[in-house]
């Protein structure tokens, strides 16, 4: 692979008209966090903007439920049993709890052939900036394929690293080396908790906040309860400072003549935060739950593609998508070969970026086999056609859903449609069984001695 990366490094000219690509991932933006999703609280308008220039899909899906694993999806094209990276890493421990959890994988393995090694050995620069949260030293994006990258020094996180980011990417695009196409991939933290007030936005939600009747009764759901009104001043901020970052970079394409040879992705890599013990920050009514959780609300997601001589301007699809299917897709508009073996659980939907028509897929698959902040316990999903289908591990029950007619996932139709949900049963275990897999098994495991002056370890 060196030596075909040397031939191609020497060969510029033969990329010349391959598209430049820009990928960039929100962490924890819910469905309905966006303008243009119909949030009732939060202004976005370089992100509405956005779609009113390109491809906004309503049915886009997250492979995981939390961030590592559609992470990982996103780089391998593999669902999250496949590479092992089925939690949050480091992920939480299964201690006094009825299942015995197994751990999940501390780092994407350095086998996998990412998307960016396949890019960058067909030419591409590729330039990585922001969360990654796939692995440390040794497993970093250097490791993974990414020749340009900015070290995430934002983990304890303050308002000032989305800007930072945005800025590194635009010197990026100065510097570059413009004789060959780029992939460049920016991890935003925006809006994952802390949930901070972010100074150019605050005070204008704050006001509106101010106009807002009384909150909603929150829901339960199991051990949580869920938020079902947006009026988080704070998290406000933080969306529209992730709209002013991501605008600064769009505007840098804009200003430098690189839109019309550039496709722009934007993703979140799970469900807003809605659900935990306490209410979460957002809401993604009327999806159910939030992050950690396989109802709607935590794996459906925002998705805007702008594709210049591909996507329509301002049209909407409601074609399924996955997370996984970024990879192969990314190949086929960068007219590389695919790589089937690696990227095995996406498709190509270049022809729905067309508006033509989508390929045919069977059925998408989740399998969350862990305990959650969220108040999540183990269990596993599907959603064949318009019908969705939730285990519960812990309790050993089951939930069936019609998403055409029960968006919200209200009316559980187990009891009345026996053998669909055998049916989609038997799919989903064989699914567990080909992509290995594993499930919880019962037997309370002991809880360890809490350390003395040290903090219970929360998800980032």
């Amino acid at each position: 692979m060196k030596r075909l990366w040397l031939f191609f490094a020497l060969c510029p000219s033969l990329f010349a008209a391959k598209p430049n690509i820009l990928f960039i991932l929100a962490d924890d933006l819910g469905w309905r966090d966006l303008g243009c999703y119909g949030s009732p609280f939060n202004e976005t308008p370089h992100l509405d903007k956005l779609a009113t220039q390109g491809l906004r899909f309503t049915q886009a899906y997250t492979a995981g439920a939390v961030c590592s694993p559609t992470r990982g999806s996103i780089q391998t094209g593999k669902v999250p049993p496949r590479t092992g990276v089925t939690d949050y890493i480091p992920g939480l421990s299964s201690a006094g709890r009825k299942l015995v959890t197994r751990p999940t994988n501390k780092q994407l393995a350095l086998e996998e052939v990412t998307v960016a090694e396949s890019l960058r050995e067909g030419g591409y620069q590729t330039f990585y900036a922001g969360k990654w949260h796939l692995g440390n030293q040794g497993f970093a994006p250097e490791d993974q394929g990414y020749e340009f990258v900015v070290p995430d020094e934002n983990h304890a996180k303050d308002w000032q690293g989305g800007q930072k980011l945005s800025e590194a990417a635009m010197k990026f695009l100065d510097e570059h080396d413009a004789k060959r196409p780029f992939f460049m991939f920016l991890g935003y933290h925006e809006p994952h908790t802390p949930i901070l007030e972010y100074p150019d936005h605050i005070a204008k939600f704050r006001e509106k906040a101010a106009k807002i009747p009384a909150d909603a009764a929150p829901r339960r759901e199991r051990d949580g309860m869920t938020r079902t009104v947006q009026n988080d001043a704070a998290y406000a901020s933080e969306v529209a400072g992730l709209d002013s970052f991501v605008g600064s970079v769009l505007d840098k394409l804009d200003r430098i003549g690189l839109a019309e040879s550039t496709i722009v992705i934007f993703f979140s890599d799970n469900g807003g935060l809605s659900t935990k013990s306490d209410p979460g920050p957002t809401s993604n009514e009327p999806l159910r739950a939030g992050k950690g959780w396989l109802y709607e609300g935590g794996i459906r997601v925002p998705l805007i593609v702008r594709a210049p001589g591909l996507t329509k301007a301002g049209t909407t699809s409601d074609t399924p998508v996955w997370s996984t299917d970024f990879y192969p897709t990314l190949l086929s508009l960068a007219g590389l070969a695919a790589r089937p073996e690696q990227h095995r659980d996406g498709l190509d939907i270049s022809s729905v970026l067309r508006g033509e028509t989508a390929p045919s897929r069977d059925a998408l698959y989740w399998h969350y086999p862990h305990y959650h902040g969220s108040t999540w316990a183990p269990g596993g999903a599907m959603r064949e056609g318009d019908w969705k289908l939730i285990e519960h591990f812990d309790e050993g029950s089951v939930e069936l859903f019609n998403l055409q007619t029960d968006l919200s996932e209200k009316n559980n139709l187990a009891k009345t449609e026996p053998q669909r949900l055998q049916a989609m049963q038997a799919r989903l275990a064989a699914w567990r069984k080909e992509t290995g897999a594993y499930i919880p098994v019962p037997g309370v495991t002991p809880e360890k001695p809490k350390k003395k002056g040290k903090k219970p370890k929360t998800e980032r």
